[in-house]
């Protein structure tokens, strides 16, 4: 029985692939998995060659791009693991994390998915965890009222520097460059697979909005740590964040409150 099933996507990043899978490969252990690599119709590299060089990997070749979301979902389809890890080609392990997630969520069963701790290089954190856009939280933002609470409460808001990376906790949504979730929670799902509406950014935004309205919890694993080189595996993305931000409002709020949430925004950013 396979218990975890690594998806991972590589579009043009062949080494950052290559040093991925091997990381994937040289840590994890005491647990049964299988990693599924998703070629995206890349051009910078021959796919069958990471058949030759990984030969246990699944090999899944697309004939066209079909982003992030669409990638992962056509690796989903090979996947048969209880638990799926997508995971973001611009990372790579330092220890068994994969193992660690597995462990944390089989003594949360309400967990339907979670994320690790993801560094720079350097070990500076990333905000892994956060809250979904709403007025109250950037109502908070703007008028600094996290500065007057007690650090530990300040903390549990996940609101930029405040958001305490060493404590385990539950969020709104977390960061798909490390998400692992339950295979069960895709026949609950629209057609049985994640939201691929989003060509990239947003999905795991989306993804997270899904499960909680299933009636499962988001969480952040502070034990199991990641490096993340952050923009390694994307192009260039202002504009398509952009885009679906709009999208992503227009999906999941009414239009008076994406009215209130835009206004706010615009204030923190002036």
């Amino acid at each position: 029985m396979i218990q975890v099933s690594v998806i991972i996507i590589n579009y043009n990043t062949t080494e950052l692939t290559f040093d991925c899978i091997s990381s994937v490969i040289e840590h994890t252990h005491d647990l049964v998995y299988e990693i599924i690599l998703v070629d995206n119709a890349s051009r910078s590299f021959p796919a069958e060659e990471f058949r030759r060089l990984f030969p246990a990997v699944k090999l899944v070749m697309s004939p066209e791009n079909l982003g992030f979301a669409g990638g992962n979902n056509l690796g989903i389809k090979q996947a048969a693991g209880d638990f799926i890890l997508l995971l973001n080609s611009d990372t790579y392990l330092k220890d068994n994390a994969i193992l660690k997630t597995y462990e944390y969520m089989l003594r949360r069963p309400k967990a339907g998915a979670v994320s690790a701790r993801l560094v720079y290089p350097d070990g500076k954190h990333q905000s892994v965890a956060q809250r979904f856009p709403s007025v109250k939280y950037q109502l908070i933002e703007l008028l600094r009222l996290q500065k007057l609470l007690p650090k530990r409460s300040a903390g549990r808001l996940l609101l930029g520097a405040f958001f305490r990376h060493d404590e385990n906790t539950t969020a709104d949504w977390v960061w798909g460059a490390y998400f692992m979730f339950r295979r069960e929670l895709l026949a609950k799902m629209k057609d049985g697979k994640l939201d691929d509406t989003y060509f990239m950014y947003y999905e795991d935004m989306q993804w997270c909005m899904d499960i909680k309205r299933l009636g499962y919890e988001v969480h952040f694993c502070s034990d199991a740590e990641v490096v993340h080189l952050m923009g390694g595996s994307s192009g260039s993305k202002k504009q398509l964040m952009m885009q679906y931000e709009s999208v992503f409002l227009e999906k999941n709020y009414s239009p008076l409150k994406i009215r209130l949430i835009n206004t706010l925004k615009r204030l923190l950013t002036s």
